[in-house]
């Protein structure tokens, strides 16, 4: 078992930049060595990847619409992933999960059922 839980969310001005963390728990027996994602669900839509990061840290992914303004980084002593994004648009609202991926093959970061735990979320809101 994997507990996880997302913090760093809040209300924004569109241009302005929020850090997510996401910190895991639980299962130490394996240690940190499974890859984690980002995702996210604005109202009405489908949860959507945005990002994800292998145990290492050497090989991260990410959606289209948030390259190069999205960073996804971890931090295996402290057993915590963040996400840093910069230049956030009204279309980045949404609640952020993070996820654990520690049952299936590597590879696939961007389908959500290849992930095992979630976490609560946490909501990004930026203003226009």
């Amino acid at each position: 078992q994997v507990h996880l839980v997302e913090s760093g969310g809040g209300l924004v001005q569109a241009g302005a930049s929020l850090k997510l963390s996401c910190v895991a728990s639980g299962r130490s027996n394996i240690g940190s060595r499974y890859p984690m994602g980002w995702f996210r669900q604005a109202p009405g839509k489908e949860r959507e990847f945005v990002a994800a990061i292998t145990w290492s840290g050497d090989n991260t992914y990410y959606v289209d619409s948030v390259k190069g303004r999205f960073t996804v980084s971890r931090d295996n002593a402290k057993s915590t992933m963040y996400l840093q994004m910069n230049s956030l648009k009204p279309e980045d609202t949404a609640v952020y999960y993070c996820a654990a991926k520690l049952f299936s093959p590597p590879g696939n970061y961007e389908y959500a059922n290849q992930y095992d735990y979630w976490g609560q979320g946490t909501q990004v809101t930026v203003s226009s």
